[in-house]
């Protein structure tokens, strides 16, 4: 009992020494500094970090978006005007991303997804084509550009279910209207590409009907011919 109360006895010693050691660093209370005094830091440390964010952080990426939503107008004009200057791959870019955010605040615009789909294709985005095709085809199934735009896309993607699904998509295109020559063209192409070659082989033969005898496209379509007739 004696050895533990001296523990004890030493251990309340040693915490007091402690108090009384930490009540000595305290510094006594003096007069405040000024605000001014810290201004010209805070001032410093606010400029340093604008620089550092506009460096480094999004601003870049927010300065490029309001460019882009700025100039939109101006290239979807372009896009469209057949006797204007075609549009470089930087400012399909830049329309790509102002189509994006127009469509963000008007959802349902079917032209303006199936812009974004044309877009997309031309940059070889298929996920953006693929999804702005997609949102079209899902407003206005009856809509032939957005079937036959959103068929293309999932006919052109890597992933063998969308070929699947965009073969089936073509092949009630056809069943609707067989004087396509577009959809006839890809429901072939996409039917030699996933080995159905007897069915090619039928869309392009049909195609040959519908195309005056001096079309240019003949050639081409008699050599796919024989050639999926050799598979």
């Amino acid at each position: 009992v004696a050895g533990g109360w001296i523990i004890v006895a030493r251990t309340r010693r040693r915490v007091r020494i402690r108090q009384d050691v930490l009540a000595d660093a305290i510094p006594a209370a003096g007069p405040r500094a000024g605000v001014g005094v810290y201004l010209p830091g805070v001032v410093m440390a606010l400029v340093v970090a604008a620089i550092s964010y506009s460096q480094t952080g999004s601003y870049p990426q927010v300065r490029a978006w309001q460019q882009a939503t700025a100039q939109t107008p101006g290239l979807l004009a372009r896009a469209l005007d057949p006797q204007a200057q075609p549009l470089n791959e930087e400012e399909m870019a830049r329309l790509a991303l102002g189509l994006r955010t127009r469509l963000q605040n008007d959802a349902g615009n079917v032209e303006g997804w199936l812009m974004l789909g044309r877009t997309g294709m031309v940059l070889g985005n298929a996920g953006t084509a693929t999804g702005a095709y997609a949102n079209a085809y899902r407003l206005d199934p009856e809509n032939r550009d957005a079937a036959l735009g959103y068929a293309e896309a999932l006919t052109r993607s890597s992933d063998p279910e969308d070929n699947r699904r965009g073969g089936e998509l073509l092949r009630r295109l056809v069943s609707r209207d067989h004087t396509d020559i577009r959809v006839l063209s890809l429901y072939a192409f996409s039917a030699f590409e996933q080995q159905r070659f007897g069915e090619a082989v039928a869309a392009w033969e049909m195609m040959l009907k519908l195309l005056p005898a001096g079309d240019a496209r003949r050639a081409v379509i008699e050599r796919s011919i024989r050639l999926a007739q050799e598979k």
